[in-house]
């Protein structure tokens, strides 16, 4: 006797917006193009400059020095990698990628700096005799010009090694700033151990101690420096990745004018020392404070456009069965995203909540696949790529589909009965969807072929966007809860 199959069929995949895809050839891989070999020779590096960063600081600030530079190093460090996971928060990047970063920051990228710094240093004191002459240049052409390359190489690894999960200017001011926060840990463990051993030799203590002034100087007044610098660097690599793939002397030289206004910045940052006793001021609130508000706003406006990006390409998705009416608007609010997730949380424990943030994330990377895609950017593995985030959808539907339907119908904006909508105008389960192209609470929604004829039946009924009985007239209520589905983990809803 013939069983059916507990899991219902997909739908169909909407037309690729960019036309069809290429398809490529596979080749045989060399064994140093295998995975395990290429993580394992990025491990060892990285720990054995781990090690040796670890025994050069410690030479020159002592074991009482380091240990107190490391307990005040670490102290900014929660702070800055939660803001750039913050930022993060809209298509949140793999953790290994971060992991990656703050570690070659911390370790590769600091090994350089300290070895590059101090021979060029001693080769410039040596040429001209001059070795206070040699440490201004050092500090204000040298380190910044080392410091900035090194730091650049992780983002340039990520770049090319990880690009899936680099694709626009959010990630390149995460990958930068989760780098620069790596050095400038290690960086800070050095000048304050290096401070607390001249408070030692001088006797120096409380307010009048150089600790103080160094903690002050780094950790309170500029822990962004370094971050900073190095987030235009990656404003570079993430305007390169939203280019196309043929564009490839565009994908070269924005990089490079990144990196080269990081090191402008840093050696102008690193220069005010020499400007007079006012002058560290003048350069922090003339340049870096505006820099720093600059690049926020930057940084926050791109984010909001993402969760644009989200409600605008997801309904074509809806309309071909994969996502529910809802979910759309739901996935393009942080707030609704959060309220789904504690939905799950409270049902489910943290399985339906990580369930949930995973759905997601997955259909964050799929709206922007798609856009890329429509505008001509999507690689030849577009099509494998969206089957397969379609299938991590899939999977998960059964516990995030009910929350983000809770999550929308708690966040959707009263509409008032008598707001216009057009012919095709509908009430769905997050309040009156106008039809496309009109104004609506949460923008317009363009029209696309995959959309189905009003009226027309999809896999779970009628389809979201044609044309319903108003309420009122006997229509659904836009904030009333529908039931879930047959074999939903979720209670059925009490109220409306």
């Amino acid at each position: 006797m013939a069983t059916r199959s507990p899991t219902p069929p997909h739908p169909p995949l909407p037309p690729h917006p960019g036309g069809p895809a290429a398809d490529g050839s596979l080749r045989h891989a060399h064994w140093w193009q295998r995975p395990w070999v290429r993580y394992g020779a990025l491990i060892t590096l990285l720990a054995l400059s781990g090690l040796v960063i670890l025994a050069l600081v410690r030479e020159q600030t002592g074991t009482q020095g380091f240990l107190v530079g490391l307990g005040l190093a670490v102290l900014p460090v929660p702070l800055l990698t939660a803001v750039f996971r913050w930022l993060d928060r809209v298509e949140p990047g793999p953790w290994p990628n971060l992991v990656f970063a703050f570690a070659w920051g911390a370790c590769a990228a600091a090994l350089i700096a300290i070895v590059a710094n101090s021979f060029a240093t001693r080769w410039i004191a040596t040429a001209t005799a001059d070795p206070s002459g040699a440490d201004t240049i050092g500090a204000t052409v040298i380190a910044p010009v080392v410091e900035e390359s090194a730091k650049a190489a992780a983002i340039l690894l990520v770049f090319l090694f990880r690009r899936r999960d680099f694709t626009g200017l959010v990630d390149g001011v995460v990958i930068a700033g989760i780098t620069a926060t790596g050095f400038a840990f290690t960086e800070n463990i050095l000048y304050l151990g290096t401070a607390f051993g001249t408070d030692q030799l001088t006797g120096d203590t409380g307010i009048e101690s150089v600790t103080l002034a160094t903690f002050f100087v780094r950790v309170v007044m500029s822990p962004f420096a370094h971050p900073l610098f190095t987030v235009l660097t990656g404003l570079g690599f993430g305007i390169a990745a939203l280019s196309g793939e043929g564009r490839r002397v565009r994908r070269v030289l924005l990089p490079l004018a990144g990196l080269l206004l990081a090191m402008s910045m840093h050696a102008l940052w690193n220069g005010s020392s020499v400007l007079g006793e006012w002058g560290f001021f003048a350069v922090y609130g003339a340049f870096m404070v505006p820099a720093f508000a600059v690049l926020t706003w930057l940084v926050v406006w791109t984010r909001q456009r993402e969760l644009g990006t989200v409600r605008d390409e997801l309904p074509a998705y809806t309309a071909a069965g994969w996502l529910s009416p809802a979910e759309p608007y739901a996935l393009g609010s942080m707030r609704a995203r959060r309220l789904a997730r504690d939905h799950a949380r409270q049902y489910l424990g943290r399985p339906g909540a990580k369930a949930v943030a995973e759905y997601e994330a997955y259909a964050t990377s799929l709206a922007f696949l798609r856009h890329r895609g429509r505008l001509g950017r999507a690689g030849a593995d577009f099509v494998a790529r969206e089957r397969e985030l379609l299938n991590e959808l899939w999977r998960r539907r059964d516990i995030a589909r009910p929350a983000l339907d809770h999550a929308a119908r708690m966040t959707a904006p009263p509409i008032p009965a008598q707001f216009p909508y057009g012919p095709y105008g509908a009430y769905g389960s997050y309040g009156m969807r106008p039809a496309y192209g009109t104004p609506a609470p949460y923008g317009g929604h363009p029209v696309h072929p995959a959309h189905p004829a009003p009226g027309s039946q999809g896999p779970y009924g009628p389809h979201p966007y044609a044309p319903y009985t108003p309420y009122g007239q006997g229509g659904h209520d836009p904030r009333a809860p529908y039931p879930p589905p047959a074999g939903s983990p979720y209670p059925p809803p009490t109220g409306s």
